[in-house]
């Protein structure tokens, strides 16, 4: 049984070996000419403003570890549109954004609730 299984193992590795060296002196693919890409969308002056002010916002409510998940929500939604180049919903969706991550900043200055004693 150890003989069949020895020889089994030995074809194994010789046929890996084999495989290994397959692709070593093939000559690199040239690579081909792209098209032109298709010139981003932009948005408004506005609309980065209000976005650029979201990101700070909610970051500043992440670092204290109190961004609530609609701020997120909205700033994803804002910049997926930015990527679109949709100002008016970029302006939309930052604003939410900004609001929640504020909220959630003034919400740590709510006093703890106590249950019990």
């Amino acid at each position: 049984m150890s003989k069949v299984l020895l020889a089994l193992t030995s074809v194994a590795l010789l046929g890996l070996s084999g495989c290994a060296d397959l692709y070593i002196n093939k000559p690199a693919a040239k690579p081909e000419a792209k098209a032109a890409e298709p010139a981003k969308p932009t948005i408004s002056a506005e609309a980065q403003t209000a976005l650029n002010a979201a990101q700070a916002d909610y970051k500043a409510a992440k670092d204290k570890n109190a961004a609530w998940t609609t701020a997120d929500g909205a700033l994803a939604a804002a910049q997926k549109a930015a990527e679109t180049g949709d100002s008016a919903t970029v302006l939309k969706q930052a604003k939410l954004a900004s609001e929640q991550s504020k909220l959630s900043l003034g919400q740590m200055n709510y006093p703890v609730l106590k249950v019990g004693d």
